[in-house]
């Protein structure tokens, strides 16, 4: 199992860092990898991703969310095995600090030698600067899900 984790300071409130984290269906517009997301339900996502041009699909379960703390997940079923949390820190009242950790399972030759090169660090350092951008530009989330989930 491989571990990544990473953080990025961005310029926004903490309440919008998580509420823009919330809205899933958005991952897209700054989550290289990630080609689709569609929510069924509050805790209940399906993905679709393209790894180093492997088209891939999983479905995740919510297993913990805390407004503006933490959001933490699961994969079941599908192709890939991962889970995650992602933490948000309140460094000032306009930033933030939001922290990803992943860990995951390579499968194949050609994920095994990517995780070995620190392939899928760079690719989340990447995703988290293009997080930042994306939030910066905007101001504002583009929606918001406040619900609390317990582990």
């Amino acid at each position: 199992m491989v571990q990544i984790i990473e953080t990025v300071d961005v310029a926004v409130p903490v309440n919008t860092a998580y509420n823009q984290w919330t809205q899933f269906e958005s991952f897209p517009h700054f989550l290289d990898e990630v080609e689709s997301i569609t929510q069924s339900d509050d805790t209940h996502t399906h993905w679709k991703v393209k790894v180093a041009g492997v088209e891939r699909e999983f479905d995740a379960v919510i297993t913990e969310q805390h407004p503006d703390e933490r959001v933490a997940w699961n994969s079941v079923g599908g192709d890939t095995e991962h889970a995650g949390v992602v933490t948000f820190h309140k460094l000032t009242d306009d930033t933030s600090r939001v922290t990803v950790q992943i860990d995951w399972e390579p499968e194949g030759l050609l994920e095994k030698a990517g995780a070995a090169l620190g392939a899928g660090k760079h690719a989340v350092k990447k995703d988290l600067e293009n997080f930042k951008e994306f939030i910066e530009k905007q101001g504002s989330e583009t929606g918001a899900w406040r619900g609390d989930v317990e582990n």
